[in-house]
């Protein structure tokens, strides 16, 4: 049986491929205010902005690819039992071909219910023909279509998923996130007692003090690299 490797990519896993990341400085939360378009509130004040601002990065989409850092992540299933948890809403985990993704903040590429979010009955992919959606564009329940993303101030249904994965952890690796999202954060937690944790970041990552935790301060793609040779 193979052992299981748990990956928690955050914003500097895409940032290699062109994706920007929302906190660094130049970020996307220095030229869109959180408040306006990742908040129930802003959606509810104009929800045409958000609507707008989530098309423009699914068409950015359509001009990255992965990086080196997530082929190596779909590469290494050819040796582990790899699941990834990520707080990226793009997909490009999966164009590098990992089969098991957990998108614990949405998904780019699906729109949803504006009354009930969550509900599958009315969670839809789009084909990159599709990227530009309209306010009028309804879904099964009669209500706007609305990006499929978790929001500040949302539930994060897919959390427990998480932690029932983290726990079956041999591996847990962390890559490119700053430790200070929650309920993501808080993963480090759940990785059973003597498992191996690195952290593959290239700037200082501010690590809980209880944790012993393997860094490699590099990007993802070099950080992967260095630690492939460590897990087979």
């Amino acid at each position: 049986m193979k052992k299981k490797l748990v990956i928690l990519s955050g914003a500097g896993m895409s940032a290699e491929s062109g994706i920007s990341t929302f906190r660094d400085a130049g970020g996307l939360w220095d030229k869109y205010p959180v408040e306006q378009v990742a908040t129930p509130e802003g959606y509810a004040r104009n929800p045409e902005l958000v609507i707008n601002f989530y098309n423009e990065r699914r068409k950015q989409l359509l001009t990255v690819k992965p990086n080196r850092g997530h082929e190596i992540i779909a590469e290494l299933e050819n040796h582990l039992d790899v699941t990834v948890i990520t707080q990226n809403v793009d997909n490009l985990h999966e164009r590098a071909g990992s089969s098991k993704v957990i998108h614990l903040h949405g998904e780019l590429t699906k729109v949803c219910s504006s009354y009930d979010p969550n509900n599958p009955h009315y969670i839809k992919e789009l084909l990159p023909d599709q990227y530009e959606v309209k306010m009028g564009d309804l879904a099964g329940d009669g209500s706007q279509l609305r990006p499929y993303i978790v929001w500040f101030g949302e539930s994060v249904p897919k959390i427990n998923d998480a932690i029932d994965i983290v726990m079956q952890a041999d591996y847990f690796v962390v890559i490119g996130t700053s430790l200070n999202v929650y309920p993501a954060a808080g993963l480090l937690n759940y990785v059973p007692d003597k498992v191996p944790v690195y952290l593959i970041d290239p700037k200082e990552v501010r690590v809980p003090s209880d944790c012993h935790v393997h860094v490699i301060q590099k990007g993802a793609s070099e950080g992967m690299e260095e630690l492939k040779n460590s897990l087979i």
